[in-house]
């Protein structure tokens, strides 16, 4: 499975909803990733850009883009980003094979 970050940030109504009645919303996010066929690595608060952030393993990235969809249009996040990540040795092999593309800068 591939590992992606997602970076999460609550609307206001979200976080007075949040203060009026506390809930771990982690509980309810990995029953929905692990329906979607994936599993929740953790999550964080943060302070910073983003209010939650989390690492997901998921089959594709089709599924994580739909987990991506499912949390946009719930309508309680004001804005959720999705980076995909590389274990070092998939970076080592991309950079081994960037370094036999054949690719040449423009001079």
């Amino acid at each position: 499975m591939a590992s992606y970050l997602y970076q999460i940030s609550y609307t206001a109504s979200a976080w007075a909803a949040l203060v009026k009645k506390p809930q771990d919303r982690a509980e309810a996010v990995t029953k929905v990733v692990e329906k979607l066929g994936g599993k929740a690595i953790g999550f964080w608060f943060a302070f910073g850009e983003a209010d939650i952030i989390g690492i997901l393993e998921m089959p594709d990235n089709a599924t994580a883009a739909a987990f991506s969809v499912a949390v946009a249009a719930g309508g309680a996040c004001s804005e959720v980003k999705t980076t995909p990540l590389l274990s070092v040795a998939e970076a080592m092999s991309a950079m081994k094979l960037a370094g036999q593309s054949g690719y040449k800068p423009v001079k």
